[in-house]
């Protein structure tokens, strides 16, 4: 088989015309070097057009590369692995006569050239407008939390606020909140970005680094760079070419500096908010936040939330209802808490279990941070 290619390589050249084949004979070299003249001027194309797409992703983010764009790219690195190929076969010198050789490195010259003056016209752009500001987030329904959000919106329409702290206890609602916030902005459009990320207990400015630019579909940018500072840097660049927008930290546990993750301080000049929930009012104020407490639901709206979430057959029980009103009222307000019970307790009849769970409930959950942890325990005895 090694000997079939170079002879359909010499049987092709039989074909071409005396003239020609004398001239491929006699100008191999002059082949060879127009040839790798052509690769090394496409491949620095590719790569002028690679640059300068880079730089449209970054400038406004939300771009997204034009079709055309993405297929000359990928054409082209096909055909410079093939050229790639056509220079070993003839410097190894695979083919047995000079004018093979000499004709396949001008065919290969001739399909380089075709791909450089079919190239993308960098003036025109090679990026346009991608998706929207955001996707909406899944939410539940709110209960008696509409004074707090509308709290919350007033001050992300203030020009003079620009960092607002949303706290309260575990479980309140403060997520649930921020969720409604962060779609009723997609759908308002005020702003160019809405960006969502979690924080959680274990913070990791890396990880916070990657969340937030994988909101912003530009993690690549930061994959292979492992310095914090330079990475922080690189962050930076990309929420200030963002535009105006709204970065949400969601469930901060302790102080987090933006400097070191990469977030430019929010100004009424750039527009730019920054909000964070939390359960701690120290980690609002020492960052710098306008605070807002998200306070438990009252009496009254806890036991609305609850009798809506256990089922119409529960309600009409006269011998339960006592008993329930107490469960609720061992939810302490919490919406989640009130969630989570009375989903468990949903079309149970027996008024002894109600008078258990009651039970169990006054003796699990204090009306402390961390209530969730101890309702997940009286779940799964359940």
């Amino acid at each position: 088989m090694e000997y079939v290619e170079p002879v359909v390589g010499i049987a092709n050249c039989l074909v071409t015309p005396v003239c020609k084949y004398l001239q491929y004979h006699r100008k191999l070299n002059d082949y060879v070097r127009n040839f790798k003249k052509m690769r090394d001027e496409l491949n620095c194309k590719m790569e002028d057009i690679e640059l300068q797409l880079k730089a449209e992703l970054l400038r406004p983010l939300g771009k997204i590369p034009k079709k055309g764009v993405e297929n000359w790219l990928k054409d082209v690195k096909e055909m410079i692995k093939k050229a790639q190929v056509v220079e070993n076969k003839v410097s190894n010198g695979r083919y047995l006569c000079r004018a093979c050789n000499g004709k396949l490195v001008d065919e290969k010259t001739r399909e380089m050239k075709g791909f450089l003056d079919k190239s993308p016209n960098a003036s025109e752009g090679l990026a346009i407008e991608g998706p929207s500001g955001g996707l909406p987030l899944p939410t539940s329904e709110l209960v008696g939390e509409q004074a707090v959000r509308n709290e919350i919106w007033a001050c992300l329409m203030q020009e003079e606020v620009s960092k607002i702290g949303v706290w309260g206890m575990g479980g309140v609602g403060k997520t649930t909140i921020m969720k409604h916030i962060h779609n009723d902005l997609l759908k308002e459009q005020r702003f160019e970005r809405v960006i969502w990320v979690t924080i959680s207990k274990e913070f990791n400015v890396m990880k916070v680094q990657d969340n937030i630019a994988s909101a912003l579909e530009s993690k690549e940018y930061l994959v292979k760079e492992e310095d914090k500072l330079r990475r922080a840097a690189i962050l930076s660049e990309m929420l200030k070419n963002a535009g105006k927008h709204v970065l949400i930290l969601d469930d901060v546990w302790d102080k987090v500096s933006p400097e070191e993750v990469g977030i430019p301080e929010p100004s009424g000049s750039n527009g730019c908010k920054l909000v964070l929930t939390t359960r701690s009012e120290h980690v609002c104020k020492y960052m710098g936040c306008m605070v807002i407490k998200v306070k438990p639901l009252s009496e009254e709206e806890a036991l609305i939330l609850f009798l809506n979430k256990v089922g119409p057959n529960i309600v009409q029980s006269p011998t339960i209802m006592p008993t329930l009103k107490l469960v609720v009222k061992e939810c302490a307000g919490l919406p989640i808490t009130i969630i989570m019970v009375a989903g468990t307790m949903k079309g149970e009849y027996n008024p002894r279990i109600w008078k258990n769970a009651l039970k169990d409930l006054k003796e699990r959950i204090g009306k402390v941070e961390g209530v969730e942890a101890e309702i997940l325990k009286f779940l799964r005895l359940n």
